[in-house]
């Protein structure tokens, strides 16, 4: 049983708590099967077997590598313990104040602690051994007593280390040890408790707070999660329970109409998963809470404690809706990983901790879902250019499951998302559009949803990644040639591919300020390092746009954005003077996903409000080896061949790296009533520091080959217009092929008010409008924002009209089809056809539905 919106928000009440977790009542029946010391023992017998496994499990010669690994950990850690100098527990790692340091010094006790608690790592010495337990023990009474438990010396530095970070190693450590501090210290673990209570301090009375906007989604899951041990260490029901009664929350799809608490983070509808409020975060947050559901199905496995069974088609969802569609190939998307893009990890380290949390999840589910997760992890192995090690798996249960499920001949490798697949993930601005040779991601912002995301000084230079930047992933290709963080460390932030941004230099934040955030406690907005102002104007600043958001019709999709400057430059007259603020450039945009091709257009585009700076439009932006073999070619409007780089009025153009074997085809489209415009080409030798993007990053030269493709404005120029289209994996010839009046291709309208193009060999019309208003485009009319799809099937006159509202405020779209008088075959129950003079009149309703497409079929 899926838990419902409204069971979720009737949690605190017995009555709807029943499905998921047994009434007080059952618990205190006599012979009840729910909780107890039977319960309790469950819980920490299960929590002990995820974190060090079992003789059975570490037996497996599966799990060698993974119990090496950590017995190496441990060792390490054990060495650095002995040689520690003054203010150290570990050497290297100064204490007092520094929280980090203090974190991380947890860490690595839990890390000793779970190496001398995993079967199957030989005891009698180190670090298997009653010794290095109660050097453990020794180590969290010190760190306590001279460092943690002073609550007036303590939270200083980031809150997230205070609140989650250290609970959670000491929870864990505490657990893995429960019986040797029983024996050395019986006192620790509920001094550690209240301690771990007492700096639950964005929460309220020593517990979680949800109306706090820091205990939300994957923090609120973690909070809880080491809430629910440490119940079990207590033996206190009564504050797992309750902490239980939290963690369901986040298992709810957010209604952004009828928000529980207030709260924006979490699982959508569409897909979407947003932390931090506004951005869009499925591969960083949003993997993190999946591992975090799918452990907790294993912890309560059996305990009596929450019916699991209820949670697993939640989770599923979550996995085919949310994460599927954002993986390529073994490759997390960088749209939906926050600061996360400028860490050395990449994209296949991402997709592993969702093959992990996947593999687990098939030990729940059933049937064919069971049967469908399991050929989903195959897949990951067999697609993925740097497939899963399960020695970095947190669990030798998982590397055990996930053996098995690799070993098992019955299951074949199969992608959770069909061959051809857009999915629209309009609450989170984001856009993919899959196919068998390539996946396209695109990152929009919006009053909604921020520009980028920003912090600790990571993503040092993000400031157009939600100006309609765009990926393409071609099919074959090792990702971490073409993108992860040597993509951003190489290409300059202001010519992402897809981005209109205004020729300056910026400055990263650290370069501003001096420090990794803005500090101004003393303003009326009091910017501190965690404020809500900082996260506002400083850490993920939002669009001031309302329109963005597209359609899906089928596989093909269209989304529209109207690009507008961050809430920091509209509000700049409150914020304080030495506060830098930066103006945007201006363009309306559509991109319309079809088979082939991915067209793009552009209107109104140049240096808006304030002139004065030239503008560019960067088509696409990818990288090469350094001594990679990389041709380019073209064809020029007029005629005749075009070579290498410079700057012409070209039909088309094709990046081609020989060495690899990949390439991309860029078609340059006619706009009605507007000239054509001169494309610049470069292709450059670029060397930079990966630190360029993030501060803590190793001080790693790398060199690539950037190849660019631009419109350039000069300052003073008119707004422009721009159409061209990506043919991925294009040769010449099929690029020739278009003709040049575009071929099956025809932009139909592209200013402000309506862009529009037509496919004749898909039989597709696909409109964006915006403003309020009426316009007509191909039979079609409009009336205000919209984005339409329209299909016309050869043969049997059947018409498929697919319709979202962009704005996700109207209440009501109205289209109108000229020519014959059609009738509904079907329709989704908020279509309303009806018949006027002219033609077909759809009346549809949107209010509340943040963006969804509807569908009609007619004859």
């Amino acid at each position: 049983m899926e838990i419902t919106r409204r069971h979720v928000l009737s949690l605190l009440s017995a009555a709807g708590l029943a499905a998921v977790i047994p009434t007080p009542e059952a618990f205190a029946a006599p012979g009840s099967a729910h909780g107890g010391d039977a319960g309790v023992e469950r819980l920490l017998g299960n929590i002990r077997a995820v974190l060090a496994g079992t003789a059975e499990s570490n037996s497996r010669p599966e799990t060698a590598a993974k119990l090496a690994a950590v017995a190496e950990a441990a060792r390490s850690h054990l060495a650095d313990m002995a040689a520690a100098g003054e203010n150290e527990l570990f050497r290297g790692l100064p204490l007092g104040s520094s929280d980090a340091n203090l974190n991380t010094s947890f860490r690595r006790l839990y890390e000793i602690a779970l190496a001398a608690r995993t079967p199957g790592i030989p005891s009698g010495g180190p670090p298997n051994d009653a010794a290095t337990r109660r050097r453990v023990v020794d180590g969290l009474v010190s760190l306590h007593e001279r460092y943690y438990g002073d609550q007036s010396q303590g939270y200083y530095g980031n809150w997230f280390n205070w609140e989650i970070g250290i609970s959670t190693s000491v929870t864990a450590a505490l657990v893995l040890l429960a019986e040797d501090v029983a024996a050395q210290r019986p006192e620790l673990t509920r001094r550690y408790i209240a301690s771990m209570d007492a700096y639950l301090r964005n929460g309220k009375d020593g517990d979680v707070d949800l109306d706090s906007r820091f205990h939300t989604g994957a923090n609120l899951a973690d909070i809880t999660t080491n809430r629910i041990l440490q119940g079990a260490l207590l033996g206190d029901e009564a504050r797992i329970r309750k902490a239980l009664e939290d963690q369901l929350t986040v298992y709810a799809t957010i209604d952004p109409y009828h928000l529980n608490h207030g709260v924006t983070d979490g699982h959508y509808a569409d897909g979407s998963f947003i932390q931090h409020t506004s951005v869009a975060y499925t591969g960083s947050y949003g993997k993190a809470l999946l591992a975090r559901a799918v452990q907790m199905l294993k912890f309560l496995d059996g305990t009596g404690y929450a019916n699991t069974e209820a949670l697993v088609p939640v989770v599923h969802r979550w996995v085919t809706d949310g994460f599927a569609p954002v993986v390529f190939e073994g490759w997390m998307m960088e749209i939906v990983k926050g600061r996360a893009v400028s860490r050395t990890g990449g994209g296949y380290a991402d997709s592993a901790a969702v093959a992990e949390a996947v593999t687990d999840l098939t030990g729940y589910a059933d049937g064919e879902r069971a049967a469908a997760l399991k050929s989903y992890v195959k897949h990951l192995d067999a697609a993925s250019a740097t497939p899963p090690d399960p020695a970095r798996f947190a669990s030798p249960l998982t590397v055990v499951r996930y053996a098995e499920i690799l070993a098992d001949g019955s299951v074949s490798a199969a992608d959770l998302n069909p061959a051809a697949r857009c999915t629209a993930f309009n609450a989170m601005d984001r856009t993919v559009h899959r196919r068998p040779g390539h996946a396209f991601a695109l990152a929009r912002s919006s009053e909604r949803i921020s520009k980028y995301e920003y912090m600790n000084g990571e993503n040092l230079l993000p400031w157009f990644q939600g100006d309609g930047a765009y990926y393409l992933y071609l099919a074959g290709e090792d990702q971490r040639d073409a993108f992860g963080v040597d993509y951003y460390t190489t290409v300059p932030p202001y010519g992402l591919a897809g981005v209109t941004a205004p020729d300056e230099q910026r400055k990263s934040v650290p370069e501003l300020y001096g420090k990794p955030y803005y500090d101004n406690p003393d303003h009326p907005l009091h910017f501190t390092p965690s404020s809500e102002s900082q996260n506002t104007y400083v850490y993920f600043p939002r669009g001031t746009n309302r329109h963005s958001g597209g359609a899906v019709l089928g596989a093909y999709g269209a989304a529209g954005m109207v690009q507008s400057d961050d809430i920091a430059y509209a509000e700049r007259d409150r914020l304080p003077d030495d506060f830098t603020v930066y103006r945007n450039a201006a363009a309306t945009k559509s991109w319309f996903l079809l088979d082939d091709e991915i067209v793009v257009l552009a209107a109104g585009v140049g240096d808006g409000a304030g002139g004065g700076r030239a503008v560019t439009t960067t088509v696409d932006a990818r990288i090469a080896a350094p001594d990679a073999t990389v041709r380019i070619s073209g064809e020029l409007a007029a005629g005749g061949a075009w070579r290498g780089s410079g700057t012409g009025e070209l039909r088309w153009l094709r990046f081609a790296d020989e060495t690899r074997g990949t390439a991309v085809g860029y078609l340059f489209l006619d706009s009605p009533g507007a000239d054509g415009h001169p494309v610049t080409v470069g292709l450059e030798t670029v060397t930079r520091s990966r630190r360029v993007v993030r501060t803590s990053n190793p001080d790693t030269t790398v060199t690539r080959q950037v190849f660019r493709a631009a419109f350039r404005q000069e300052a003073g120029a008119a707004p422009r217009s721009f159409a061209y289209a990506l043919v991925p994996h294009a040769t010449e010839r099929d690029l020739g092929a278009y003709g040049a009046d575009g071929g099956p291709l025809a932009v139909l309208a592209n200013t402000t008010r309506l862009q529009a193009v037509r496919h004749t060999g898909l039989g597709l019309l696909a409109v964006n409008s915006f403003g309020a208003g009426s316009r007509t485009v191909a039979g079609l009319r409009l009336d205000g924002p919209a984005s339409v799809l329209v299909r016309r099937e050869r043969g049997d006159g059947r018409v498929t009209v697919a319709a979202a509202d962009p704005t996700m405020r109207r209440d009501r779209l109205t289209l109108l089809l000229h020519g014959r008088k059609l009738r509904a075959v079907s329709s989704d129950p908020d279509v309303r056809v009806s018949h006027v003079s002219g033609g077909t009149l759809l009346s549809i309703r949107t209010r509340h539905a943040y963006g969804r497409s509807f569908t009609v079929t007619l004859r």
